[in-house]
């Protein structure tokens, strides 16, 4: 991690949550916090048409919760729950005609089991029209965890996933 990610990096996860939401904001994102089953979570909303995506509307949720501890299992369903909540939330035109999602699921906590970092880096997810990259971010190291290829699926909107997720999540 260079010099820059660690200086913009908070080390508590309530004080990365609100990192993310003044990164969020500062990005045109439309933010709110909502309650999970307790949990308080983070949601940033935002949607882009580009003609470069063969015409498509992209619907961008990045949510984010703060845990006692990350573990594939809880990143895992975290994500699938993220995958639901934006498309019943998303509105307008069904997922797949000139629309799609992408997500950001994000877990932050200061005890990450390793296998979870690996299981956020190695791929992005996809379901039809659906795309989501999890991210775990150990607080204790000041790391993010996350895919940052470029996936056979979705491939049009990966540099738009980078950069989206360079802004979010490091700051730059």
């Amino acid at each position: 991690m260079d010099a820059n990610q660690q200086q913009s990096a908070p080390s508590t996860p309530s004080a990365y949550l609100t990192f993310l939401e003044r990164q969020l904001t500062a990005d045109g994102c439309a933010t709110r916090w909502e309650d999970w089953a307790g949990v308080p979570v983070l949601v940033g909303r935002r949607a882009e048409f580009r003609l470069r995506w063969m015409g498509t509307k992209l619907h961008l949720f990045t949510v984010a919760a703060a845990v006692p501890e990350i573990t594939v299992q809880a990143i895992s369903g975290f994500t699938d729950q993220v995958m639901k909540y934006a498309k019943d939330t998303k509105g307008g035109l069904p997922v797949g005609f000139q629309n799609g999602i992408g997500a950001f699921p994000l877990l932050v906590s200061d005890r990450v089991d390793p296998a979870a970092v690996q299981w956020a880096e190695a791929q992005q997810r996809v379901k039809f029209a659906c795309m989501t990259r999890p991210v775990v971010v150990d607080s204790s190291r000041q790391y993010v965890g996350m895919y940052r290829g470029k996936p056979v699926l979705g491939r049009v909107y990966a540099s738009y996933f980078n950069e989206k997720s360079s802004r979010y999540f490091h700051g730059h």
